[in-house]
């Protein structure tokens, strides 16, 4: 963030000025100088949320938004998608923030507030039901497989392509770390629905990067 700007460039004299002009009180700029969103601890963000104070406002916005986009990008199809989430879970942050018992550090609660606006997005935009994502195999090439070998961004890009729920189910579990009976109660599905449908998302994600990577070889 920027800095302050000092007293001598805010009140500049020429040399003239300056000889034939006594010299000015001193003027101490503490009081008038923002204070960085960094040095506001998370119960001052807080408490000058609640007293709906803007400049708190922006500051935890500032602070939270670049790491809950990250979050909304998986769950969202588009750009575009996840910032109207972003927007709806910022401003059900901001209206809620009272129900926050401090009980966690408040990322995680303003997570879960992001995570609630994705499936609200969903349940608005598209039914919840599983669609073919094409010609694959039933189960995995190999159960060793992992997906911490491969870039973020590819990764992203692919998740973004899965069908709505194996989207969300995958996000919720390897991602966000629920169990496949609280997806199930989330999403109105069954345990077992739950955990069919993650196999079936990482085998289309392993296929997508095994196809990718047959293109970066023949290149």
């Amino acid at each position: 963030m920027s800095t302050a700007m000092s007293a001598a460039a805010l009140f500049r004299l020429s040399d003239a000025e300056a000889a034939a002009s006594p010299p000015p009180p001193a003027v101490s700029l503490t009081a008038s100088r923002p204070v960085p969103a960094a040095a506001l601890t998370e119960a001052e963000l807080i408490d000058g949320c609640l007293a709906s104070r803007p400049l708190a406002q922006k500051q935890l916005y500032e602070r939270y938004a670049p790491r809950m986009m990250a979050v909304c990008l998986r769950y969202a199809q588009t750009t575009f998608e996840a910032e109207d989430v972003l927007q709806e879970g910022f401003l059900t942050v901001f209206r809620t923030l009272g129900s926050f018992r401090r009980e966690c550090p408040l990322e995680f609660w303003v997570r879960r507030v992001m995570i609630n606006a994705a499936l609200r997005q969903h349940r608005r935009n598209a039914p919840l039901v599983a669609v073919s994502d094409g010609d694959y195999p039933e189960t995995l090439a190999s159960e060793e497989f992992t997906f911490s070998n491969y870039a973020h961004a590819e990764l992203l890009a692919l998740v973004q392509q899965l069908a709505p729920r194996y989207r969300l189910v995958f996000n919720l579990y390897a991602i966000e770390g629920y169990t496949h009976r609280e997806i199930g109660e989330m999403l109105g599905i069954s345990e077992g629905t739950s955990k069919s449908q993650y196999s079936r998302a990482r085998v289309v994600l392993q296929t997508k990067l095994a196809k990718l990577e047959k293109i970066v070889v023949s290149d």
